[in-house]
């Protein structure tokens, strides 16, 4: 045996047991949920890394002079962030589910990873496929259905599970909350676009 494998009954390191509780919920096994704790701090810990990587960039776009822009930009990432947690609690409590909410959100937050990693796969293969003769307007069109249409799918699995949602429950709550983000999102523009329109 290895030194490295520690004693007997050594519990594995949390980053190794996040990255499979992300890879059997990807799966749709529910199985996944037990690696992510249902506590403030595992909530935090999870939402962290997701906010530093704007962060930064917000921070070289300031050094770089972008000034106004940057810090808009940003604020814009936090707001789609935050947004699914605020409404999806909301949901959650309407359906008395709020004791389980802290370890869906966490679960949630985790599995953002994987929109990305499977954007670059889908990317990679619709990019064969289109070299292969495949018109990239088709390709194009089938890569961000696919993308959308697991990362709904991911959601709607997350709530039902996660919170013990039926299966329309579910739906209803992954209308809710993306809807609701997209129109928090689109707030801005749209009072701009009034404002404009009323002083003109």
């Amino acid at each position: 045996m290895s030194g490295r494998a520690g004693p007997p009954g050594r519990p594995p390191r949390r980053g190794a047991a996040i990255i499979a509780g992300i890879l059997l919920l990807a799966r749709g096994q529910a199985a996944g949920f037990a690696a992510f704790s249902g506590t403030a701090q595992g909530y935090l810990s999870s939402l962290a890394p997701l906010i530093a990587f704007p962060l930064a960039g917000t921070l070289v776009a300031l050094l770089n002079g972008q000034g106004l822009d940057a810090v808009v930009t940003f604020l814009t990432t936090l707001c789609a962030l935050l947004a699914p947690a605020v409404l999806s609690h909301l949901v959650a409590e309407r359906y008395r589910a709020a004791d389980r909410w802290l370890v869906f959100a966490t679960a949630f937050n985790w599995c953002q990873w994987l929109i990305p990693v499977l954007a670059l796969a889908l990317i990679a293969v619709m990019s064969a496929l289109i070299a292969a003769g495949l018109p990239s307007r088709i390709g194009m069109i089938a890569a961000l259905g696919g993308l959308a249409g697991y990362g709904l799918w991911l959601h709607w699995f997350l709530a039902r599970r996660g919170l013990g949602l039926s299966a329309l429950r579910a739906v209803i709550l992954v209308v809710l909350v993306n809807g609701g983000t997209l129109i928090l999102l689109s707030l801005p523009d749209l009072i701009a676009s009034a404002l404009a329109g009323h002083g003109a």
